[in-house]
């Protein structure tokens, strides 16, 4: 998937026009983009109208309307657009009891290290890769950006009606998999052909 340019990117003016549009579109992929991993983490599989979608509602919030502001914005973000053969997604830790969030983001330090999150294609497990700078040995953040590298046949597998895909989470204080529903295998699917 190719990465984002400032070209992809409209001025807030033009996007005021659009958003209503644009933002109904990524709320509809959203839902199929989205997988609840246990009751505490969710993923949602990014791709260049996700990104999009991001930078585009960063500038409207911001007010951003520098071309150098919109090419920081841009780069920064483009780190979501999988590679060639890759999934990537958003993890969320989505903690409704704001009285014990510290507590419980305490109990997951270490969620983001090696051996932890997985995809499962049948019986083949793929590690995934957490970008860094978002935790350390005394906090966690709540949101992690990560990849899952996949071989020629994996990405071929992804498609509808293909062998069990699962997304695994195996940290001591969190144990949670979850199989893809095929509307989201479909979607995924649908990345790979861009």
């Amino acid at each position: 998937m190719k990465p984002l340019t400032t070209a992809d990117i409209v001025d807030i003016a033009k996007y005021e026009i659009e958003r209503p549009d644009f933002r109904a579109h990524v709320i509809e992929m959203k839902r199929h983009r989205r997988v609840d991993v246990g009751a505490l983490v969710t993923l949602v599989f990014e791709n260049r109208d996700t990104v999009r979608f991001q930078i585009q509602e960063i500038m409207r919030a911001e007010r951003i309307v520098l071309d150098s502001r919109i090419a920081e914005e841009t780069e920064t973000y483009n780190d979501l657009i999988p590679g060639p053969a890759q999934l990537s997604a958003t993890l969320l830790i989505e903690i409704t009891d704001q009285a014990n969030l510290k507590q419980i983001l305490d109990r997951l330090i270490g969620i983001d290290r090696g051996g932890t999150t997985f995809l499962t294609i049948g019986d083949e497990r793929i590690e995934a890769d957490y970008e860094g700078g978002h935790s350390n040995e005394v906090r966690v953040s709540a949101v992690h950006f990560i990849t899952f590298t996949l071989s020629p046949e994996q990405v071929r597998s992804i498609a509808p009606g293909g062998p069990r895909i699962s997304l695994v989470i195996e940290h001591p204080n969190y144990k949670a998999e979850q199989e893809l529903a095929e509307d989201v295998r479909a979607s995924l699917f649908e990345d790979f052909a861009d």
